[in-house]
């Protein structure tokens, strides 16, 4: 091992330690002060603004990100652009919780006097419990760092990280305290793959202008034609009155194959499987996705008030991410 690689060895594991050590000391801030705070954003009327300057204004965007998410509405406000019209934002009922390390910067002492004329109540989350925004706040989070992890103890770092801590420890409780479930979280990420499995249908995935299907006489290249002009690796067939009979896929071609199958005799009805597995238009994607793993499959037959209306493969699903 060179110098080189063991020095940096060296301070790669101490910054952990410390950053380790400053998160196991915020389970400190954990107390009947901090159940209080949490309890009263609970029944806040309005929002929760989080502010912050500097590194500290990056912790509130993610404080604010993680209550938004989990069902506690709340806003970003960077404590120098409060002062310039920001502060237009702050409602009546609104919350306002302040990130600062020490507390005493200039942007900070500028604001507060502001938050307090518009009557908002005011928690500071900070490391110094004698500093200007602890001594002007409605409550405090005193949150001990005693080193940064920073060779020259200045760069914020582990202060950041027992923030950060602490806005995950708010906000999830927040969201517990409401009782919030899978459903709840899933209507705030409709996007997500979670979101995705409790709302997205099967209507949602089907192409209506991609309907593979031939009739019981067809031919065999015919209707492997079919199957092919589509790509979803079937075809159902349908009778003259639109009825399905049955689907042939891949398989169902191969088999034929191996068997010595006559292509020029042989018709769609003859290889076709009957009784394919079907789902409702309505169902989820999720529920598709189950049929088709329980019966390894690649594709369902998707019906709408009895009828047949399309296919949807197992490749719509994992597009989405549901998979």
């Amino acid at each position: 091992m060179t110098d080189t690689y063991s020095t940096i060895f060296k301070y790669a594991n101490s910054v952990v330690d410390d950053e380790i050590e400053a998160v196991r000391n915020t389970r400190g801030c954990v107390n009947e002060k901090l159940v209080g705070i949490i309890d009263r954003i609970s029944r806040c009327r309005g929002r929760v603004i989080v502010s912050g300057v500097g590194k500290c204004a990056f912790v509130a965007q993610k404080m604010v990100a993680s209550m938004n998410s989990t069902g506690t509405p709340a806003i970003f406000m960077h404590c120098a652009d409060a002062v310039h019209g920001d502060m237009g934002m702050i409602q009546k009922d609104d919350m306002v919780i302040i990130i600062s390390k020490s507390g005493n910067t200039s942007e900070i002492k500028r604001l507060i006097p502001f938050i307090r004329d518009f009557g908002n109540y005011l928690v500071a989350m900070v490391s110094n419990e004698d500093s200007y925004l602890a001594r002007h706040a409605d409550d405090v989070i005193f949150i001990p760092v005693e080193k940064e992890a920073c060779p020259n103890n200045l760069a914020p770092t582990c202060s950041t990280t027992a923030q950060m801590v602490m806005g995950d420890g708010i906000a999830i409780t927040l969201s517990g305290s409401k009782n919030s479930g899978r459903e709840d979280f899933a209507r705030f990420h409709p996007g997500g793959s979670l979101g995705k499995r409790l709302y997205m249908t099967v209507g949602d995935l089907l192409d209506r202008t991609n309907v593979p299907s031939v009739s019981p006489e067809d031919s065999i290249p015919q209707t492997i034609l079919n199957i092919s002009t589509h790509r979803l690796g079937a075809t159902v067939v349908l009778d003259g009155n639109g009825t399905m009979c049955g689907i042939i896929t891949d398989g169902d071609v191969r088999r034929m194959v191996e068997k010595g199958g006559d292509f020029n005799t042989l018709q769609a009805k003859d290889i076709m499987s009957v009784n394919p597995k079907r789902i409702d238009v309505g169902a989820l994607a999720v529920d598709a996705l189950e049929v088709m793993e329980k019966n390894e499959i690649t594709s369902v037959v998707v019906l709408e008030e009895g009828r047949y209306v399309g296919l949807v493969h197992i490749h719509d699903i994992m597009k989405e991410g549901i998979a």
